[in-house]
């Protein structure tokens, strides 16, 4: 598969959520990332029209982007996690495309910050900082850089330890 530089994307509906466990199943090694999107739909967290897919030219999802609300602090925030591409369109831009969108829409909506704990040479192409930088950590001890918040619209990024919904257990 080539990359492409366009994607085509859109937000999930209710008859997405069996296609989104398909791609979350695929794209990594446990069934632990499709079980928190299911378990992340069910609680407060969740907010419609931050589930984002990306669409290959015959219109089938082969990408998925999820935006859910979490806290710096007190300060409203959203978490980045998961984010899956089908194995055989990985590495041509359909997880980019999904990034993307759901941040794009979650700006649209008034949201102002974004936390992510992911891979530290991916996630600065979107713009995200090293979280330490900011003066936000976890409870959890993870690796410095693996840590990364964005503020969506230039606003000051509150300082504090990010609360999560949770599903995401004890991080």
């Amino acid at each position: 598969m080539n990359t492409r530089s366009h994607w085509t994307t859109r937000p999930e509906t209710d008859e997405d959520i069996q296609t989104v466990r398909q791609i979350t199943l695929a794209a990594f090694e446990t069934a632990e990332e499709a079980d928190l999107v299911d378990a992340l739909r069910e609680e407060p967290a969740w907010i419609d029209g931050l589930s984002m897919l990306t669409l290959d030219e015959g219109g089938n999802a082969v990408g998925h982007a999820l935006l859910t609300r979490c806290h710096i602090g007190d300060t409203p925030a959203l978490c980045l996690a998961p984010c899956s591409v089908l194995p055989a369109y990985q590495r041509t831009g359909a997880g980019s495309a999904a990034i993307r969108a759901v941040l794009e829409a979650a700006k649209a909506r008034g949201e102002h910050f974004v936390t992510v704990l992911g891979h530290p040479t991916y996630y600065p192409r979107f713009g995200f900082a090293r979280a330490s930088e900011h003066g936000v950590g976890m409870n959890v001890d993870i690796p410095d850089d693996a840590l990364m918040v964005l503020a969506l619209d230039g606003r000051r990024i509150p300082s504090g330890t990010i609360r999560y919904a949770a599903a995401f257990g004890d991080i």
